[in-house]
Protein backbone atom coordinates (compact mmCIF):
# COMPACT_ATOMS: atom_id res chain seq x y z
CA UNK A 1 0.00 0.00 0.00
CA UNK A 2 2.88 2.36 0.74
CA UNK A 3 4.17 1.94 -2.82
CA UNK A 4 0.71 2.60 -4.23
CA UNK A 5 0.41 5.81 -2.20
CA UNK A 6 3.87 6.83 -3.39
CA UNK A 7 2.94 6.30 -7.05
CA UNK A 8 -0.38 8.11 -6.68
CA UNK A 9 1.36 11.03 -4.98
CA UNK A 10 3.95 11.13 -7.76
CA UNK A 11 1.18 11.26 -10.36
CA UNK A 12 -0.61 14.02 -8.47
CA UNK A 13 2.67 15.91 -8.24
CA UNK A 14 2.80 15.98 -12.06
CA UNK A 15 -0.68 17.51 -12.34
CA UNK A 16 -1.69 15.41 -15.38
CA UNK A 17 -4.99 17.30 -15.79
CA UNK A 18 -3.00 20.32 -16.97
CA UNK A 19 -1.63 18.31 -19.89
CA UNK A 20 -4.98 18.78 -21.60
CA UNK A 21 -4.20 22.42 -22.29
CA UNK A 22 -0.83 21.58 -23.82
CA UNK A 23 -2.43 18.99 -26.09
CA UNK A 24 -5.04 21.50 -27.28
CA UNK A 25 -2.42 24.18 -27.99
CA UNK A 26 -0.42 21.60 -29.93
CA UNK A 27 -3.53 20.61 -31.86
CA UNK A 28 -4.13 24.23 -32.85
CA UNK A 29 -0.73 24.32 -34.55
CA UNK A 30 -1.30 21.03 -36.37
CA UNK A 31 -4.79 22.07 -37.50
CA UNK A 32 -3.50 25.43 -38.71
CA UNK A 33 -0.86 23.61 -40.77
CA UNK A 34 -2.91 20.93 -42.51
CA UNK A 35 -5.64 18.41 -41.70
CA UNK A 36 -5.03 15.53 -41.75
CA UNK A 37 -1.34 15.90 -40.80
CA UNK A 38 1.08 15.29 -43.65
CA UNK A 39 3.16 13.17 -41.27
CA UNK A 40 1.02 11.66 -38.49
CA UNK A 41 3.99 9.92 -36.84
CA UNK A 42 5.88 13.21 -36.66
CA UNK A 43 2.79 14.90 -35.22
CA UNK A 44 2.64 12.20 -32.53
CA UNK A 45 6.37 12.51 -31.78
CA UNK A 46 6.00 16.27 -31.42
CA UNK A 47 3.01 15.88 -29.12
CA UNK A 48 4.86 13.43 -26.88
CA UNK A 49 7.83 15.82 -26.80
CA UNK A 50 5.52 18.66 -25.79
CA UNK A 51 3.81 16.68 -23.04
CA UNK A 52 7.14 15.40 -21.70
CA UNK A 53 8.44 18.95 -21.57
CA UNK A 54 5.29 20.04 -19.77
CA UNK A 55 5.69 17.27 -17.21
CA UNK A 56 9.31 18.27 -16.66
CA UNK A 57 8.10 21.79 -15.99
CA UNK A 58 5.39 20.63 -13.57
CA UNK A 59 7.80 18.59 -11.46
CA UNK A 60 10.54 21.22 -11.53
CA UNK A 61 8.05 23.93 -10.53
CA UNK A 62 7.08 22.03 -7.41
CA UNK A 63 10.69 21.30 -6.53
CA UNK A 64 12.09 24.81 -6.99
CA UNK A 65 8.97 26.50 -5.57
CA UNK A 66 8.90 24.26 -2.51
CA UNK A 67 9.83 27.08 -0.11
CA UNK A 68 7.20 29.42 -1.58
CA UNK A 69 4.52 26.73 -1.59
CA UNK A 70 5.29 25.81 2.01
CA UNK A 71 5.03 29.49 3.03
CA UNK A 72 1.74 29.95 1.15
CA UNK A 73 -1.21 30.20 3.59
CA UNK A 74 -3.88 30.47 0.85
CA UNK A 75 -3.32 27.87 -1.88
CA UNK A 76 -6.16 27.07 -4.28
CA UNK A 77 -6.82 24.20 -6.66
CA UNK A 78 -4.98 26.16 -9.37
CA UNK A 79 -2.15 27.88 -7.47
CA UNK A 80 0.40 27.09 -4.80
CA UNK A 81 1.66 23.96 -6.55
CA UNK A 82 0.26 20.45 -6.28
CA UNK A 83 0.65 20.56 -2.44
CA UNK A 84 2.22 17.09 -2.51
CA UNK A 85 5.59 18.27 -1.16
CA UNK A 86 4.31 20.68 1.54
CA UNK A 87 1.99 17.93 2.77
CA UNK A 88 4.97 15.58 3.14
CA UNK A 89 3.51 12.94 0.82
CA UNK A 90 6.85 12.70 -1.00
CA UNK A 91 10.38 13.90 -0.34
CA UNK A 92 11.36 16.97 -2.37
CA UNK A 93 14.07 15.05 -4.23
CA UNK A 94 11.36 12.89 -5.84
CA UNK A 95 10.15 15.95 -7.74
CA UNK A 96 13.68 16.78 -8.90
CA UNK A 97 14.34 13.22 -10.05
CA UNK A 98 11.04 13.17 -11.94
CA UNK A 99 11.78 16.55 -13.53
CA UNK A 100 15.20 15.42 -14.72
CA UNK A 101 13.76 12.14 -15.97
CA UNK A 102 11.03 13.79 -18.02
CA UNK A 103 13.55 16.34 -19.25
CA UNK A 104 15.70 13.52 -20.66
CA UNK A 105 12.64 11.95 -22.28
CA UNK A 106 11.76 15.31 -23.84
CA UNK A 107 15.28 15.77 -25.21
CA UNK A 108 15.36 12.27 -26.73
CA UNK A 109 11.94 12.72 -28.33
CA UNK A 110 12.96 16.17 -29.57
CA UNK A 111 15.97 14.64 -31.32
CA UNK A 112 13.78 12.07 -33.09
CA UNK A 113 11.28 14.78 -34.03
CA UNK A 114 14.04 17.00 -35.38
CA UNK A 115 15.56 14.22 -37.49
CA UNK A 116 12.17 13.46 -39.07
CA UNK A 117 11.24 17.13 -39.56
CA UNK A 118 11.18 18.67 -43.07
CA UNK A 119 13.35 21.52 -41.70
CA UNK A 120 15.53 20.08 -38.92
CA UNK A 121 17.29 23.36 -38.12
CA UNK A 122 14.03 25.27 -37.58
CA UNK A 123 12.26 22.50 -35.69
CA UNK A 124 15.32 21.66 -33.61
CA UNK A 125 15.79 25.29 -32.65
CA UNK A 126 12.15 25.67 -31.60
CA UNK A 127 12.15 22.44 -29.61
CA UNK A 128 15.46 23.21 -27.91
CA UNK A 129 14.35 26.71 -26.93
CA UNK A 130 11.04 25.37 -25.60
CA UNK A 131 12.73 22.75 -23.41
CA UNK A 132 15.33 25.28 -22.26
CA UNK A 133 12.74 27.90 -21.27
CA UNK A 134 10.47 25.30 -19.65
CA UNK A 135 13.35 24.37 -17.34
CA UNK A 136 14.52 27.93 -16.74
CA UNK A 137 10.96 29.02 -15.89
CA UNK A 138 11.47 27.82 -12.31
CA UNK A 139 14.90 26.23 -12.40
CA UNK A 140 18.53 27.29 -12.43
CA UNK A 141 20.38 29.24 -13.48
CA UNK A 142 17.81 31.84 -14.61
CA UNK A 143 14.87 31.17 -12.24
CA UNK A 144 12.69 33.30 -14.53
CA UNK A 145 9.52 33.05 -12.47
CA UNK A 146 11.33 34.29 -9.37
CA UNK A 147 12.69 37.32 -11.18
CA UNK A 148 9.60 38.88 -12.73
CA UNK A 149 9.78 37.13 -16.10
CA UNK A 150 7.56 34.15 -15.42
CA UNK A 151 4.29 35.57 -16.71
CA UNK A 152 5.78 36.92 -19.94
CA UNK A 153 7.85 33.83 -20.68
CA UNK A 154 4.97 31.51 -19.77
CA UNK A 155 2.60 33.43 -22.04
CA UNK A 156 4.96 33.06 -25.01
CA UNK A 157 6.06 29.53 -24.20
CA UNK A 158 2.93 27.59 -23.30
CA UNK A 159 0.45 28.38 -26.07
CA UNK A 160 2.81 30.24 -28.40
CA UNK A 161 5.84 27.98 -28.64
CA UNK A 162 3.72 24.83 -28.47
CA UNK A 163 1.65 25.85 -31.49
CA UNK A 164 4.72 27.07 -33.38
CA UNK A 165 6.45 23.72 -32.82
CA UNK A 166 3.53 21.64 -34.06
CA UNK A 167 2.97 23.94 -37.07
CA UNK A 168 6.65 23.92 -38.08
CA UNK A 169 6.96 20.15 -37.76
CA UNK A 170 4.24 19.73 -40.39
CA UNK A 171 5.12 22.60 -42.72
CA UNK A 172 8.85 23.13 -42.23
CA UNK A 173 8.21 26.85 -41.88
CA UNK A 174 6.63 29.56 -39.77
CA UNK A 175 3.86 31.39 -41.61
CA UNK A 176 1.98 34.57 -40.64
CA UNK A 177 -1.11 32.38 -40.11
CA UNK A 178 0.26 30.68 -37.01
CA UNK A 179 1.71 33.92 -35.65
CA UNK A 180 -1.70 35.57 -35.91
CA UNK A 181 -3.35 32.52 -34.32
CA UNK A 182 -1.26 32.55 -31.15
CA UNK A 183 -1.65 36.27 -30.34
CA UNK A 184 -4.95 36.06 -28.40
CA UNK A 185 -3.88 32.81 -26.75
CA UNK A 186 -0.64 34.33 -25.48
CA UNK A 187 -2.56 37.31 -24.09
CA UNK A 188 -5.06 35.04 -22.31
CA UNK A 189 -2.23 32.88 -20.96
CA UNK A 190 -0.63 36.02 -19.51
CA UNK A 191 -3.94 36.94 -17.88
CA UNK A 192 -4.34 33.44 -16.47
CA UNK A 193 -0.84 33.38 -14.97
CA UNK A 194 -1.57 36.61 -13.12
CA UNK A 195 -4.86 35.18 -11.86
CA UNK A 196 -3.18 32.11 -10.35
CA UNK A 197 -0.38 34.21 -8.83
CA UNK A 198 -2.71 36.37 -6.72
CA UNK A 199 -3.30 33.72 -4.00
CA UNK A 200 0.47 33.13 -3.77
CA UNK A 201 1.55 36.70 -2.98
CA UNK A 202 2.10 36.22 0.76
CA UNK A 203 4.15 33.04 0.34
CA UNK A 204 6.10 34.47 -2.61
CA UNK A 205 6.95 37.64 -0.70
CA UNK A 206 8.13 35.60 2.30
CA UNK A 207 10.79 33.81 0.24
CA UNK A 208 11.73 36.63 -2.14
CA UNK A 209 9.96 35.26 -5.21
CA UNK A 210 9.15 38.26 -7.43
CA UNK A 211 6.10 37.58 -9.58
CA UNK A 212 4.33 40.53 -11.20
CA UNK A 213 1.76 40.43 -8.40
CA UNK A 214 4.60 40.88 -5.91
CA UNK A 215 6.47 43.51 -7.93
CA UNK A 216 3.46 45.71 -8.75
CA UNK A 217 1.12 44.62 -5.98
CA UNK A 218 -2.11 42.63 -6.41
CA UNK A 219 -4.24 45.64 -7.40
CA UNK A 220 -1.99 46.67 -10.27
CA UNK A 221 -1.43 43.07 -11.30
CA UNK A 222 -5.21 42.66 -11.54
CA UNK A 223 -5.27 45.68 -13.84
CA UNK A 224 -2.71 43.97 -16.05
CA UNK A 225 -4.95 40.93 -16.18
CA UNK A 226 -7.90 43.07 -17.21
CA UNK A 227 -5.83 44.78 -19.90
CA UNK A 228 -4.65 41.42 -21.26
CA UNK A 229 -8.22 40.07 -21.50
CA UNK A 230 -9.39 43.24 -23.24
CA UNK A 231 -6.42 43.16 -25.61
CA UNK A 232 -7.14 39.54 -26.52
CA UNK A 233 -10.76 40.33 -27.38
CA UNK A 234 -9.91 43.60 -29.16
CA UNK A 235 -7.28 41.85 -31.29
CA UNK A 236 -9.77 39.48 -32.93
CA UNK A 237 -11.17 41.83 -35.64
CA UNK A 238 -7.65 43.07 -36.35
CA UNK A 239 -6.43 39.50 -36.75
CA UNK A 240 -9.25 38.75 -39.20
CA UNK A 241 -8.31 41.87 -41.16
CA UNK A 242 -4.65 40.74 -41.15
CA UNK A 243 -5.52 37.38 -42.71
CA UNK A 244 -6.65 34.99 -39.98
CA UNK A 245 -9.68 33.03 -41.28
CA UNK A 246 -12.83 34.80 -40.00
CA UNK A 247 -14.23 31.68 -38.35
CA UNK A 248 -10.97 31.16 -36.44
CA UNK A 249 -10.71 34.84 -35.52
CA UNK A 250 -14.22 34.91 -34.08
CA UNK A 251 -13.96 31.55 -32.28
CA UNK A 252 -12.60 33.00 -29.00
CA UNK A 253 -15.66 35.24 -28.77
CA UNK A 254 -17.54 32.20 -27.52
CA UNK A 255 -15.63 32.58 -24.25
CA UNK A 256 -16.03 36.37 -24.10
CA UNK A 257 -18.72 36.11 -21.36
CA UNK A 258 -16.08 34.50 -19.13
CA UNK A 259 -13.71 37.37 -19.81
CA UNK A 260 -16.41 39.93 -19.09
CA UNK A 261 -17.22 38.20 -15.79
CA UNK A 262 -13.54 38.13 -14.83
CA UNK A 263 -13.15 41.84 -15.58
CA UNK A 264 -16.29 42.64 -13.59
CA UNK A 265 -15.09 40.63 -10.58
CA UNK A 266 -11.59 42.09 -10.67
CA UNK A 267 -12.88 45.65 -10.90
CA UNK A 268 -15.03 44.94 -7.84
CA UNK A 269 -11.98 43.88 -5.83
CA UNK A 270 -11.94 40.09 -6.29
CA UNK A 271 -8.15 40.26 -6.52
CA UNK A 272 -8.15 40.85 -2.74
CA UNK A 273 -10.87 38.33 -1.82
CA UNK A 274 -9.59 34.84 -0.95
CA UNK A 275 -13.13 33.49 -1.27
CA UNK A 276 -13.06 34.22 -5.00
CA UNK A 277 -9.48 33.28 -5.88
CA UNK A 278 -10.27 29.68 -6.74
CA UNK A 279 -13.00 30.74 -9.17
CA UNK A 280 -10.78 33.41 -10.71
CA UNK A 281 -8.14 30.78 -11.44
CA UNK A 282 -10.62 28.24 -12.75
CA UNK A 283 -12.41 30.62 -15.11
CA UNK A 284 -9.16 32.22 -16.30
CA UNK A 285 -7.98 28.76 -17.28
CA UNK A 286 -11.40 28.08 -18.76
CA UNK A 287 -11.30 31.15 -20.98
CA UNK A 288 -7.82 30.29 -22.23
CA UNK A 289 -8.35 26.58 -22.91
CA UNK A 290 -11.89 27.19 -24.18
CA UNK A 291 -10.66 29.80 -26.66
CA UNK A 292 -7.91 27.47 -27.88
CA UNK A 293 -10.38 24.62 -28.21
CA UNK A 294 -12.79 26.73 -30.23
CA UNK A 295 -9.97 27.92 -32.50
CA UNK A 296 -8.95 24.29 -33.02
CA UNK A 297 -12.53 23.38 -33.91
CA UNK A 298 -12.74 26.34 -36.30
CA UNK A 299 -9.60 25.21 -38.13
CA UNK A 300 -11.01 21.70 -38.41
CA UNK A 301 -14.25 22.86 -40.08
CA UNK A 302 -12.79 25.84 -41.96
Amino acid sequence: MRHVRYILALIRLGRPLHLMGGAIFYGVGVAAAVIPPTDPLLALLGLLTTLSTQLMNHYSNDYFDYDADRANPTPTHWSGGSRVLPEGALPAKAALIAALGWGMVAIILAIFSTLRSPQPLLSGSLLASAIFLAWMYSGPPLYLHRRGWGEVVGALLIPGSTALVSFSLQTGAIHPLILLTIIPLCLLQFAMLIAVSLPDVVGDQAVGKRTLAVIFGPRRAARLQIMAILAALASLPLLAFAGLPPLVATAPLTTAPIGIWLIWKLRRGAWADPMVWNRLGFWSIGQLVGSAGMMLLAFLIE
